[in-house]
Order: structure tokens, then sequence, then C-alpha cells
């Protein structure tokens, strides 16, 4: 009676064990399903993200293109492409190169999304700042560089975040910086090189462009609402207008002058 028993016990194990399993699998129910779910989730696309664009233009005579002298530095003068002033760059169409267009008012109470591990380049090319205009965020490490064989110095001129400035003096160097408080602008200088100037603007979140050589830009994945967006430029007056946002493409024009 003792053997009978001892093989129905392994029978009855056998069966409850088979019941947690699906037919042809070695796996529980509850295992094989959760992937599933989870690619479901996944696929899932953003909702409520919208998308400006535009371009900001340049209105009325351009002003005339300022002349800067390479002489001192032998190096600079053999190899910069270009011997005028970068404060006001207008391409075809008056489109105005170097403005910020960035989100001012309005962002605040939206969920703002975390600070990139990238670090945007400000380099110093043919003895000029490269880009001229940029922004990064609050918190974010960005790299200056040096690619000229010559001696440039880096001179940061923050008001809100602290001034530095440091010595580049070999080709190749760089250094990686980042700037703890929001401003509009932090201007760069070289002191060997008086005409080297570049602005990095500092901001809270990541809803910014600076437009290009036809003064367009494009500032995507923005939440929807309404905004006041600022577009900024180094020598004229700054823009501003309200925007609606509503999950789609909204154009949006900033007209400069004088």
């Amino acid at each position: 009676m003792v053997k009978i028993a001892n093989i129905f016990g392994i029978f009855l194990l056998l069966f409850i064990m088979s019941c947690g399993k699906k037919p042809g699998s070695s796996k529980p129910v509850a295992e094989a399903s959760a992937p599933i779910a989870k690619a479901e989730a996944s696929s899932t696309p953003a909702v409520g993200l919208g998308k400006i664009t535009g371009k900001a233009i340049f209105s009325g005579t351009p002003p005339s293109a300022e002349p800067i002298k390479m002489d001192a530095d032998p190096y600079c003068k053999a190899h910069a492409p270009s011997a005028v002033s970068e404060t006001v760059v207008i391409g075809s169409g008056g489109g105005l190169k170097n403005v910020l267009v960035y989100l001012k008012k309005g962002y605040q109470g939206k969920p703002i999304p975390p600070v990139s591990a990238d670090k945007p380049l400000l380099d110093q090319v043919d003895c000029h700042y490269v880009p001229h205009v940029m922004a990064v965020r609050v918190g974010q490490a960005f790299t200056i560089r040096n690619s000229d064989g010559t001696l440039h110095n880096v001179h940061a001129m923050g008001v809100a975040n602290r001034e530095f400035n440091l010595g580049q003096p070999v080709k190749g160097m760089f250094a990686d910086k980042i700037f703890n408080s929001a401003e509009v602008t932090v201007r760069f200088k070289c002191d060997v090189h008086p005409w080297m100037g570049a602005h990095v603007a500092v901001l809270e979140h990541p809803w910014f462009a600076v437009t290009g050589e036809d003064g367009s830009f494009a500032i995507s994945n923005i939440p929807a609402g309404t905004y006041t967006v600022e577009a900024w430029h180094e020598a004229l007056p700054a823009r501003t207008a309200e925007v609606t946002v509503s999950g789609t493409e909204t154009p949006v024009n900033f007209t400069f002058q004088q």
C-alpha cells in the first residue's frame, strides 16, 4: 500500500507542475507574456508634441560689412577666409544668420527633458569662433577647442555665470566647461585677437535653435501650449511673438531692422 501511495503522489505532483505551463513550452505563461506587454507600451507614439519653424529676416538696407585687420598674427592673416565682422550676417532673401530663437515664457510647469550627455563644441578655426552663436543647457558640459596653429585665449564674460579666462597655445588643446545659471547670453572673446567673438546662451530647457545661413530655424518636441518666443540678436533689438503649439507645425517669422 505504501508503494501504491508513493506512485500516486508522484503522478499528482507532475499534474500540478504541468498546470503552470503552456503546451509545447517550458516557461510559465506569465513570464512568456511579459515581453509582449513591454513591446506594446514602447511602440506608443508621443502625444501633444509640436514644432515651431520659421525665419529671421532683415528688412531694409543691409549694413556695410566691417573690415577687420589680422596683420598682427601672420597665421591668422594667411588662414582666415573672411576679413569682415560676423556681427550682422545676411544671406539670400534677407535671411539673418546667428539669431537665437527660444521659448522665453510658457514652458514653466511643463515636463522638461533631462540634460543631454552630448557636449556641444565651441571651436576656434581660422581665427574665428565656430559657431558664432550657440546655446547649451544649464548644467550641460560643452567643449572649447583650439583647432588653429596659433595661441588663443578664451575669455568668457558671464554675468549670472562666473567669468573665466583660459589660454590654449597649442593646436588641439581643449577644455570642458559648465554654466550653472540661465543667461542670454555669455559673451566670449579672445584677448589676443580682438575681432574674435562668440555668444553662448545658457537655457533651462532644450527648446531653442540658432538660425542658419538663410535665416531659417526649427524647434521640435514642444509640449502643447502657448508660449512667448524670443528671437535674440547680438546687435539688433530682440523680437518676440506669442505662439500656440498644438501638436503640429506652427510657422512664425521674425523681422529685424537696424
